[in-house]
């Protein structure tokens, strides 16, 4: 298939809003489940972003950089973003590319939908984003949906209880898929672990496609049995050393995009030169945002839907 690149749309020009860095981290716990997701807002810890870990400092992201409709560049960090279009008719898949290198890992943080951590406490990304102050941010792995998992965010502990394959984001710029069970929270934060995600699963390892992740499931539990089949999806790649890759693909919309595998969207990575790259909370949720607007379309009606968390540049 040809690839054919265009500007994103929909990307606002009203400049950052007010708002803090929201540097985050926190204290552990966590709650049952619950069917309906929207509707308990079970608070585990508020004013997240007044707490950071003491043992690594966070660089301050420079104000003062230049940004396009499509990139953005400053003294700690080069964002450019592509859109993506293959295929044609129902077989057309659309997704977007934001090539992202840094000097400094730990200005690629987490946020919370409403600065607390807690089960079924959710917002737009595009909120959450403008509210840290964020350039570029994705959803992350929606860590309030379920409760385990081990949650670790720019440098401190959320909770601990590993359940699933996780993905760990180094503060020296590395990043790496790892095992929940055979770990803890604390070990991970003195080996040097900046951010967590549990979501998955893993897409890449070693800068090949890792085989059978088109049978895997997340969990087992009511309402996220399977994330099969042609889906909206993000994810998380690695290049180099402070070299990232966030990748959203559309989907769920007929002549627009139809959405990708598991292996497709594996490939993308991969193709790309991502040596690491792991899968994330898709669907409805697959959002991209730049500045203070949507980069892609979700499910082709241009409508956030709310998570509990956002993975970020800081600007």
């Amino acid at each position: 298939m040809t690839n054919e690149t265009a500007p994103a749309r929909r990307i606002g020009r009203r400049g950052l809003l007010a708002g803090g860095l929201g540097l985050l981290a926190a204290a552990g716990g966590g709650g049952a489940w619950a069917l309906d997701r929207y509707v308990l807002d079970h608070v585990e810890v508020s004013g997240a972003s007044s707490l950071i870990a003491q043992n690594v400092v966070a660089a301050e992201a420079d104000t003062d950089g230049t940004a396009t409709a499509t990139s953005y560049t400053s003294d700690t960090a080069k964002i450019s973003i592509e859109t993506v279009t293959t295929g044609s008719g129902d077989d057309r898949v659309t997704y977007f590319v934001a090539d992202v290198q840094v000097t400094d890992a730990t200005i690629v943080r987490s946020a919370f939908a409403g600065d607390r951590f807690g089960e079924n406490i959710i917002a737009n990304p595009s909120e959450i984003a403008a509210g840290a102050g964020a350039v570029l941010a994705i959803n992350g792995d929606y860590y309030g949906f379920r409760d385990t998992g081990i949650v670790i965010r720019n440098g401190v502990k959320f909770r601990d209880k590993g359940a699933r394959q996780g993905l760990a984001l180094y503060a020296d710029g590395s990043m790496r898929l790892y095992d929940e069970s055979a770990t803890s929270a604390s070990e991970l934060i003195a080996d040097g672990v900046w951010n967590t995600l549990s979501f998955g699963p893993g897409l890449v390892d070693d800068g090949a496609v890792i085989d059978g992740i088109d049978r895997v499931e997340v969990d087992t539990n009511f309402g996220n049995h399977s994330i099969q089949g042609r889906q909206p999806r993000t994810g998380i790649g690695l290049v180099g050393a402070n070299h990232l890759l966030f990748i959203v693909a559309d989907g769920r919309s007929s002549g627009y995009s139809r959405g990708v595998t598991m292996p497709e969207f594996a490939r993308i990575f991969a193709d790309r030169g991502a040596r690491t790259a792991y899968n994330l909370d898709g669907g409805g949720s697959s959002v991209m945002v730049f500045r203070d607007g949507l980069v892609n379309n979700p499910l082709g009606k241009g409508k956030e839907r709310g998570t509990s968390d956002i993975l970020y540049v800081a600007g």
